[in-house]
């Protein structure tokens, strides 16, 4: 692609990036909780941490809702995309922090340690994976069975690997108990996976409703985030972390997670070429093996480390790479759909 083009991609990527409400509220949320911690903390005024619960089980229903069994036995035959993705999912990004920490991690405070641990612990996300792939021309049926396998899988694989990578972790729900790998599974499962379940299996009760209000259920998607993210603040500033550390621990998880980033789409797409992928599948493999789910990953952080006093500083690296691989691979797949044939 020229570079007069390639220019003229970027700046109108960056220009929707700016103009999306969620990014402002995101850093709205930020901002006001470091104002005002008392608002949003565990156990303050607006008592977020109950409202959440419901409202992150509601958003679960309306994505079961939303999920063809049709689209997922389309994809299913795809194995070796799968397995790649999977493998990148839950293998290589935890090695690549396994050597991060290695080599840097006495150099990074340990709530941030923990940050990036869980970041890459996390299964990919749904939506921007599937709605990436389809935009670059790739292989949609695939990114939607692996974007739903690696979300069910997480359940299990998320708390088993920040257990594994970190020898014991201690995951505290918001009562200050501390749960076991099997309790904070189960937590999970209960919240995310049963509602999920229960969509699906209404779907052909309620689909036409739910496409008739998208548009508004992906709104209370954006919302239950934007408080997720509020209380965890909140939590992060009422225990003086913002203060003690401030902007230097911002530009290091920036650097950080755009390091991450770039490593992963460059293994994704080089992994893909050497086993010979169709490039529609390659641009399945690329999209889905480089995602991080935020959807998920917010609420999961506030069922394993609910009592954890750097919580915000937890969610910080998940907030930032969102935000970062929707930016770079938007820039990907209107390359990838630009392309002849």
């Amino acid at each position: 692609m020229p570079a007069f083009s390639l220019g003229q991609t970027l700046w109108r990527t960056f220009n929707r990036v700016i103009r999306d409400w969620f990014l402002v509220g995101m850093l709205g949320a930020v901002a006001l909780a470091s104002q005002f911690p008392g608002l949003g903390k565990s156990g303050g005024l607006l008592h977020i941490d109950q409202v959440t619960d419901v409202g992150i089980a509601l958003v679960f229903f309306l994505h079961g809702l939303g999920l063809s069994l049709t689209s997922l036995r389309d994809g299913l035959m795809r194995w070796r995309v799968h397995v790649l993705v999977q493998l990148f999912t839950f293998a290589v990004f935890p090695l690549l922090w396994w050597l991060a920490n290695a080599a840097l991690g006495d150099r990074v405070s340990p709530g941030l340690v923990l940050g990036f641990c869980y970041l890459c612990a996390l299964p990919s996300t749904i939506s921007s994976s599937v709605a990436m792939t389809g935009l670059a021309r790739g292989n949609v049926p695939a990114a939607i069975f692996n974007a739903t396998l690696s979300t069910l899988l997480g359940i299990v694989m998320t708390p088993l690997l920040i257990a594994l990578l970190l020898g014991s972790v201690t995951m505290g729900g918001s009562g200050g108990h501390t749960q076991s790998l099997a309790g904070a599974s189960l937590a999970i499962a209960r919240l995310l996976l049963l509602p999920l379940v229960v969509g699906m299996a209404l779907r052909p009760v309620l689909h036409k409703w739910h496409v008739r209000f998208k548009r508004y259920t992906n709104l209370l998607d954006r919302f239950v985030i934007l408080l997720l993210v509020f209380g965890a603040f909140c939590d992060w500033v009422a225990s003086g972390v913002w203060r003690d550390q401030g902007l230097e621990v911002l530009a290091q998880t920036l650097a950080g997670v755009a390091v991450l980033l770039a490593i992963v789409l460059a293994l994704t797409t080089w992994t893909a070429r050497r086993l010979g992928f169709a490039t529609e599948d390659e641009i399945t493999a690329v999209f889905c093996g480089s995602k991080k789910t935020l959807a998920s990953g917010v609420p999961m952080a506030k069922l394993l480390f609910g009592a954890h006093p750097a919580l915000g500083l937890i969610v910080l690296p998940i907030m930032l790479y969102h935000q970062l691989q929707l930016f770079v691979c938007s820039v990907l797949a209107s390359r990838y759909g630009a392309r002849e044939g």
